[in-house]
């Protein structure tokens, strides 16, 4: 009696949900997927059933990361609910059939879609859109086989009233743009290759029957992303001659983000003539080609420009100034700008000028003034070094900076001068950039705590301090100036890398134990950090960054070994948020102890390992899927052979793929032939967010789209 007196007592001083008003409980019930709301939740009680089914919870359906939907939940869920809901993002469920798209058509009043990366066919799409009377924005894939001749009459007057379309293009045509007669943003991702699998060569031309040009005269905003390929310029260039004959009027962002050459003509230049006669743009982005040598900044007017890209331009500092920021006058709406891989945009002029020389800390002094609402800057794939004069190094005025939320920066700009005069350090700590010393196993060779290695240096340095200043950061690239990755997009796999700068030399541990200090950082990238000796930074990130869900490492400390593993695996068993990671790193050992460390990482999704001479263990990745529920992404690019590889990818497929349908498995050589084959089958979610590597910050304007 005295026990159950007891335990009733508990119950009685005990918090009961079901307690809490209905706005609390709506507020929780906001993070949980909503499929599970609908099927699972609402059927526990009678006040759940009736929360669950809250305009607020049904308005909006995100089932763009729910990797655990499959078709019949969806086809449960719009039969539940299908009436209530206003906007629907599919994006990227690339596993559900293509039936599943059916069930969208009891979505009646549907206003917004997003089917990007769903199968989607011609006459499918018809039947959809035939009934979604109320859409105004879409978002589709435009695959080989596409006929616009099949979308039927009440297809053609849903499309008319669509004013938003993201359409990504993976064969020559303008999709359904030529029916969206009232479009005010039109989105273009280009992902066209250059050759067919049967290995002939694709033209630029149109398809059959697609004279019909686009309606651009509402236009306001026009973005163009082109991967690397001939034939995607040729196609963007369609789009682009109807522009070129009448600029809309109420153009206010215009953006195209080209990689490689993509060369001027006659036009294009008549299309930027007549955007800096009758225009006032609020974003601008344009192919390094179009700006060299060309007085058009001078000429474009500007209202309140929010983002603004000079990627891989050689823009000079005091072009910068003078021609984009006005001399320094208010750009105080400026939230985010990408000036990755412009060499020479923190120097007053770039005629005799060499890349490695010191910046000039007035420019980027008038920068900070100018626009400090910054949100994003990007400031690598360049030799930002600051000279000896004191205050005017770049981590002390990036620290003015407070409301930045994500930053990328070249890693020789972040060390202190001192430490990184024109000669490597002479420490006898310093580690060959080629072979070193053996490491004992099962013997920790690294600090195991801040404490053991900080000192009044290391905490006065530079960029100690400017992490210290930016607390609320939340993206953060530390990237090599001369780094790229052996995976490159459509080529083979890079076998040799460019040696790091020498001002980068002295950046290591004690940099990467800096980070520690971003308490809500979500997104980590490192590349090319060449002292880093045993890792310890990242034992201390993984205990203070409790927030992080994205990591990417890529060439830490010297090739010829990783010497960071000890620290790499004590770090991963404190991530217990992280969801995507990605690892190069040449002689990669992927075996039992590291994937043990890994399967702690409870909450991982994604898994990308690229490793030239790398190896594996086939049992301990098979063991490691096992106990890690929710990974359905499984990419090893690494040194084993074919047979090897595929045997392991069958099996890995054979024993999950029933419970997990989402589930991708690629695994194959890093220097066969045939890579560049296996990559086009990859989801282009996976391809674009983690396979590949790249700089992610202020790649795109904010809230581009949703």
């Amino acid at each position: 009696q005295e026990v159950v007196s007891e335990e009733s007592e508990e119950e009685s001083n005990g918090v009961n949900l079901m307690e809490f008003s209905d706005e609390i409980l709506l507020h929780i019930l906001s993070y949980v997927p909503c499929t599970d709301l609908v099927l699972n939740v609402r059927r526990t009680c009678r006040k759940l059933a009736t929360l669950c089914l809250d305009k607020s919870l049904t308005h909006t359906v995100l089932l763009q990361k729910d990797y655990k939907v499959n078709k019949d939940k969806v086809k449960q869920l719009m039969r539940d609910i299908g009436k209530e809901i206003y906007q629907l993002n599919m994006a990227g469920c690339y596993w559900l059939p293509s039936s599943t798209i059916d069930h969208v058509t009891r979505c009646k009043n549907l206003v917004k879609l997003n089917l990007s990366g769903c199968h989607v066919t011609s006459l499918r799409l018809s039947k959809m859109l035939s009934t979604l009377q109320h859409l105004r924005s879409l978002a589709i894939d435009v695959n080989p086989g596409f006929d616009a001749s099949q979308l039927s009459s009440e297809c053609k007057a849903t499309l008319s009233r669509v004013s938003e379309l993201k359409q990504t293009l993976y064969t020559p045509s303008y999709g359904v743009v030529p029916c969206c007669t009232s479009l005010e943003k039109l989105l273009l991702y280009f992902e066209i290759l250059d050759r067919s699998r049967e290995g002939f060569m694709l033209s630029g031309q149109l398809m059959v029957g697609e004279s019909n040009v686009p309606h651009y005269q509402n236009l306001r905003i026009f973005y163009a992303r082109l991967a690397p390929g001939y034939v995607n310029q040729e196609v963007v260039r369609l789009y682009l001659a109807v522009l070129s004959d009448r600029t809309p009027e109420n153009l206010h962002a215009f953006l195209i983000s080209a990689p490689g050459s993509f060369a001027e003509t006659g036009a294009t230049k008549n299309l930027l003539d007549s955007m800096a006669r009758n225009v006032r743009l609020d974003a601008l982005q344009l192919p390094k080609a179009w700006i060299n040598g060309s007085g058009l900044l001078q000429h474009l007017k500007f209202n309140n420009p929010f983002y603004f890209s000079f990627s891989r331009c050689t823009l000079s500092g005091g072009h910068l100034i003078q021609r984009v920021i006005n001399g320094g006058k208010d750009l105080k709406s400026l939230t985010s700008l990408n000036l990755s891989g412009c060499v020479h945009c923190l120097a007053p002029e770039s005629l005799f000028r060499k890349a490695e020389d010191d910046i000039d800390s007035s420019i980027l002094e008038s920068l900070v003034v100018s626009c400090c609402n910054l949100r994003h800057l990007n400031l690598s794939a360049a030799h930002h070094h600051s000279s000896e004069s004191l205050g005017n190094h770049l981590c002390q005025l990036l620290s003015r900076l407070k409301h930045l939320l994500s930053l990328a920066l070249p890693v020789c700009s972040i060390t202190d001068v001192a430490a990184s005069v024109e000669k490597p350090p002479t420490t006898p700590n310093l580690v060959p950039q080629t072979f070193g010393r053996k490491v004992r196993i099962g013997i920790q060779t690294y600090p195991r705590n801040l404490g053991d290695q900080a000192n009044q240096k290391i905490e006065s340095s530079v960029f100690w301090a400017l992490m210290g200043s930016l607390r609320f950061l939340e993206t953060l690239e530390i990237i090599g100036s001369s780094f790229s990755s052996a995976m490159p997009r459509n080529e083979p796999a890079i076998r040799n890398s460019l040696p790091p700068c020498v001002r980068a030399q002295s950046v290591g541990d004690s940099e990467v134990a800096a980070i520690s200090q971003l308490t809500y950082l979500q997104s980590l990238t490192l590349a090319q950090l060449p002292n880093i000796l045993t890792g310890s930074g990242l034992v201390n990130i993984g205990l203070q960054c409790q927030h992080l869900r994205t990591l990417s490492l890529a060439n830490l400390g010297m090739m010829g070994k990783v010497v960071y593993m000890s620290a790499l695996m004590d770090m991963l068993k404190h991530c217990k948020c992280l969801r995507d990671l990605r690892l190069e790193q040449p002689y990669f050992c992927a075996g039992a102890q590291f994937f043990q460390a890994l399967s702690h990482c409870s909450s991982l999704q994604r898994l990308c390992i690229v490793s030239r001479s790398g190896t594996l263990q086939s049992d301990a990745v098979m063991s490691f899927m096992a106990s890690c529920l929710e990974v359905i992404m499984c990419h090893m690019f690494m040194g084993e052979p074919v047979t090897v590889c595929r045997n392991l990818q069958q099996s890995i497929v054979r024993s999950f793929q029933a419970e997990r349908p989402a589930l991708n498995v690629v695994i194959f050589p890093l220097l066969h032939e045939d890579l560049t084959e296996v990559i086009r089958d990859v989801p282009m979610r996976h391809l674009d967010e983690i396979t590949l590597f790249k700089s992610r910050v202020a790649e795109e304007p904010p809230n581009l789209w949703w």
